[in-house]
């Protein structure tokens, strides 16, 4: 695969609550990945940022919510999250101490 494309699949880590448990218990991270990427393109960029080995990538494509503006509605821009479990005993430090 291609390492510029693969540079520009992950957009940013998904930082909440549920994607912090599933770190400490499953080894999974979540992140906001570009609209036409892969499962392949996906653990590959991870493997090539991190440095770690992949095991599963689950991908799904979250709506945009509605939103009111005074008397105006809007809506927010639809994105993909990637959901990556790592192999046992691998780990990402987003923290960088």
């Amino acid at each position: 695969m291609n390492k510029e494309r693969l540079s520009k699949v992950l957009l940013s880590p998904v930082i909440s609550e549920k994607a912090a448990r599933g770190a400490e218990t499953a080894s999974q991270y979540a992140f906001r990945v570009t609209p036409d990427a892969t499962k392949r393109e996906i653990a590959g960029a991870v493997e090539m940022m991190f440095d770690v080995a992949v095991d599963q990538v689950q991908v799904l494509n979250v709506k945009g919510k509605v939103k009111r503006f005074g008397r105006l509605y809007g809506k927010r821009k639809d994105w993909r999250k990637a959901y990556v479990r790592l192999m046992p005993g691998q780990e990402i430090d987003f923290g960088g101490a």
